[in-house]
């Protein structure tokens, strides 16, 4: 498999977890200015969305879409339990969770992007990314450990690789206790800190 993933971008999701899965993978970098793959193909001649995340299978069939990637990766290894089993509510709240942040959060931010974005419509993306933090922080008020539940998942990848854009669009994170831990826990894993460690 190839993915292909630009630093600092959504496409940390998919890093991630094939990383937890031990999967064999090789990267290819995307410049999204230019949307040049890193050997110098045009992007556009891999996927016509020329945007990360895409991977490319063995057989060359090519997959785009963050949330679409992460949880066909976790059904590629049902046994290493990113993903629970078709058919369980459980199941349901990662699918929930991701379709929440992929939506909502990530759309959010945004604005914050681009740089024709005005100072009232800055302050206007801030607030409504500050709207979906909160939902977020108020579903790991529970107690759990990650976001669909007890168990890691696709959607802590996802959620980490869009959450930590808020401190360098001048979003603190202290307003939201929860989130701060949560990340911190998320951080400490393997997974995520070898995905990390590459796209530096």
């Amino acid at each position: 498999m190839k993915l292909y993933y630009s630093p600092g971008a959504c496409s940390l999701s998919p890093h991630i977890i094939l990383h937890e899965l031990g999967s064999e993978f090789d990267l290819a970098r995307v410049d999204l200015s230019t949307k040049k793959v890193d050997d110098g193909r045009d992007f556009k001649e891999v996927t016509a969305k020329a945007q990360v995340p895409a991977l490319e299978l063995d057989d060359g069939t090519i997959l785009t879409e963050g949330v679409a990637i992460v949880q066909y990766l976790a059904d590629q290894k049902p046994e290493a339990g990113l993903m629970p089993p078709v058919g369980t509510v459980e199941r349901a709240r990662v699918q929930e969770t991701l379709n929440f942040i992929s939506s909502e959060l990530h759309k959010a931010f945004g604005p914050l992007f681009n740089p024709a974005t005005t100072h009232e419509g800055r302050a206007a993306a801030s607030e409504a990314v500050a709207s979906k933090l909160a939902v977020l922080e108020a579903q790991l008020s529970d107690g759990r450990q990650w976001l669909a539940g007890d168990t890691f998942s696709p959607a802590d990848s996802y959620g980490f690789a869009v959450t930590r854009w808020a401190p360098f669009q001048g979003i603190v994170l202290d307003h939201w206790p929860n989130i701060s831990t949560w990340l911190n826990r998320v951080e400490s894993r393997s997974g995520v800190r070898a995905a990390l460690a590459s796209e530096a």
